[in-house]
């Protein structure tokens, strides 16, 4: 007699619009998680689940965790062996499955990033709240395009002239994100060393300094100053930024990028580590009007 399991109910409308909106990242994510949940509900070892699929015990985990592509036959098998036989939610799997081949937006710019930062754009791209906080550099998501050029020229001094001007280019249009209709809110803290840092030159640090309090202003930006007198803080160890998702299936996920890599983190007590540093940050850095007195200040010494 096969188990039936109960499958999670198919995504509301506006949950696949956001989906969507992340490209096959958030969706491999997405299906990843709803079928490991069905496997355990069941329970099914990952063993047992990633035999049916012919596949090994390490392939079926990197699939759950959404970092590999899908097969529809692979899905269509483990749906069976999870006992979901309603065609409307096999159905709505296999469809999940083909949108996780679709190329997202920044595919055109495969030139231009390394492979572990594809993750980020789609994560970046689907969340619905982005809190970040710098230490070294304004946020990308806030950088001028002269800016931009020196922070990456700065990690990639031998690269062609070319190649730099893709990266900008590339920078620029992730930007776009923040005037959309259903642009997320970007919360960010960037420490005083970031603001008085001259990266390109006096000139280029004027526009990026009135460029941040511009941006200061928008609806969905609050952007706070963490100063010097601040002294040690919790995040002393580098950036942080965290990821927020509008949909239920998608949880909390961290994103630390050291020099040559990134680590993202979503179990919960590693997530909500760093939410509490979060918090603790925007307490002590200066609130968000105080912040732009302090931009305007900081504008008027270089």
């Amino acid at each position: 007699m096969t188990a039936t399991a109960r499958p999670e109910p198919v995504p509301s409308g506006s949950d696949v619009l956001s989906l969507r909106r992340g490209g096959p990242t958030v969706q491999r994510i997405v299906l990843g998680t709803r079928l490991r949940r069905l496997r355990e509900s069941l329970n099914i070892s990952r063993d047992a689940a990633a035999s049916t699929i012919r596949a090994s015990d390490a392939k079926l985990c990197r699939m759950e965790l959404g970092r590999v592509g899908f097969k529809e036959r692979d899905i269509a098998d483990l749906l069976t062996l999870y006992g979901v036989q309603d065609p409307d939610v096999r159905q709505e799997f296999l469809d999940s499955v083909r949108r996780t081949n679709e190329p997202g937006w920044w595919r055109a710019y495969g030139d231009a990033f390394p492979s572990w930062f594809e993750q980020h754009l789609g994560l970046e791209e689907a969340a619905s709240l982005i809190r970040t906080y710098e230490v070294q550099f304004i946020p990308g998501l806030l950088q001028t395009p002269a800016y931009a050029e020196a922070v990456i020229r700065l990690g990639h001094p031998i690269t062609s002239p070319d190649a730099i001007g893709r990266r900008v280019e590339l920078r620029m249009t992730r930007q776009a994100l923040l005037a959309k209709p259903d642009a997320p809110k970007l919360w960010v803290v960037v420490d005083e060393a970031a603001l008085r840092r001259p990266l390109g030159g006096v000139d280029v640090m004027r526009a990026q300094l009135r460029h941040l309090i511009e941006a200061a202003a928008l609806p969905n930006v609050t952007l706070q100053v963490l100063p010097f007198h601040v002294g040690g803080h919790a995040a002393a160890g580098g950036p942080i930024t965290v990821l927020r998702f509008p949909v239920p299936d998608l949880p909390d996920i961290v994103y630390l990028e050291q020099l040559s890599s990134a680590l993202y983190l979503d179990k919960p007590e590693e997530v909500d580590h760093y939410l509490a540093v979060m918090d603790r940050l925007s307490l002590v850095a200066a609130p968000a009007a105080d912040s732009l007195a302090f931009l305007e200040q900081v504008l008027k010494e270089i």
